[in-house]
């Protein structure tokens, strides 16, 4: 057994929670937050979302199943900036299993702590709302950590969209590897759109997770990937039949390049827009975001849609949010509320195709409950296509 390294997490308000490192060597700071999810920590340490955060994980064991190269939500390993667990699984075991988190959180250079009060992180959280942080696994002081943690400038007005964005357009799985349904035990999941008739859409990367492009797929789309400083001339060049907006990670109000876009094409096109991609049409119409107080992140977050009553579970992962108001003067309007807290879950807009999301359908970690979304945006870009929008 390797000799145990110690490790330490800083918060700016004076917090410090001394454990066990491993991962990597390192010493970073960040945005500290915490993710309710039980199961797909893969999934969240590839999110792009995540892009320079301190994720602490609320359950208590992570790393029993292992890592596979099949869950990765995006290319070049984890996008988060250091992740922090209760316990550290001794033992990773799974018939996918390729290896343990500890030996890839060291391939890629991540820190990670262990034996800490998780518990005592996350309500500090929810009370103070996410601060700056400073992780080391090295050999660092409180008061230093303290210090950088301080030091550290923050994610508001900062663009870390241009850090996990493609940098050029490209056709996502051209061979169709990923046109079937989700199976299991023979029986499909979701609203898969079984039909002849496939549609192409631009999808403007964020920082997309690769499971939402699978979902786009598997629900009739042929996809066309474009980089999130993408021009309305790039878009059609591709002669699209709708646009698609990602994910994506920080402060979307510094995106000004993103959101010009946007707003000449909610006019020319059927628009589905998930996470950043509604912030990019609430700023698009001419509304505003905030920050949260610790924002929502977890695979069990229930939103009710004001237009069917139906309340659903969903996964998200996002730190901003529109006022309904503001948006209701700009030309949308709210569908769906979080059960939690009311924030904005969800919009339309009151005479052109164009809709969105807050959290995350494509249920990567996640409930299913959301899938038919998918198949909204087909029947959209349908009845737009039949002259009946």
């Amino acid at each position: 057994m390797p000799t145990p390294r110690p490790g330490v997490l800083a918060l700016e308000d004076g917090s410090v929670f001394r454990g066990r490192a491993f991962g990597a060597e390192a010493t970073i700071t960040g945005e500290a937050v915490f993710n309710t999810s039980m199961t797909g920590y893969q999934e969240i340490l590839t999110d792009p979302s995540y892009f320079g955060q301190i994720v602490t994980m609320t359950a208590v064991q992570i790393g029993n199943y292992g890592i596979n190269p099949e869950d990765e939500e995006s290319a070049g390993g984890p996008k988060v900036a250091g992740f922090v667990v209760r316990e550290l699984s001794p033992v990773a075991s799974n018939w996918r299993s390729r290896q343990d988190l500890d030996a890839y959180l060291r391939q890629y250079r991540i820190p990670g702590l262990q034996e800490v009060d998780t518990r005592a992180i996350t309500k500090k959280l929810r009370v103070t709302g996410a601060m700056k942080c400073c992780l080391s696994t090295m050999d660092l002081s409180n008061e230093e950590a303290v210090r950088r943690a301080q030091a550290w400038e923050g994610l508001v007005g900062v663009d870390y969209v241009k850090e996990v964005t493609c940098q050029h357009t490209y056709e996502w799985d051209p061979e169709g590897r990923w046109d079937e349904p989700f199976t299991l035990a023979g029986t499909t999941l979701g609203a898969w759109v079984p039909t002849t008739k496939r549609f192409k859409v631009a999808a403007i990367d964020y920082g997309a997770k690769r499971n939402i492009l699978k979902k786009l797929r598997q629900h009739g789309f042929d996809v066309w990937v474009v980089p999130a400083n993408a021009t309305p001339a790039m878009v059609d060049e591709i002669a699209p039949d709708g646009v698609f907006l990602s994910n994506g990670p920080g402060d979307p109000d510094p995106l000004d390049y993103a959101y010009r876009t946007v707003a000449t094409l909610i006019q020319r096109y059927p628009i589905f827009g998930i996470c950043m991609g509604n912030h990019m049409i609430t700023h698009a119409l001419g509304a505003k975001t905030f920050k949260l107080k610790f924002g929502h992140r977890g695979a069990n977050q229930p939103v009710k849609n004001l237009e069917t009553g139906q309340v659903s579970i969903t996964a998200q992962n996002h730190g901003f949010a529109a006022r309904p108001e503001d948006l209701e003067k700009h030309g949308a309007i709210v569908t769906e509320i979080n059960l939690n807290d009311g924030t904005v879950e969800g919009l339309r807009h009151k005479e052109l195709p164009v809709f969105s999301v807050q959290y995350h359908p494509e249920a990567s970690p996640g409930p299913h409950d959301a899938d038919p979304l998918f198949a909204d945006f087909y029947r959209l870009i349908e009845r737009r296509k039949a002259g009946k929008i």
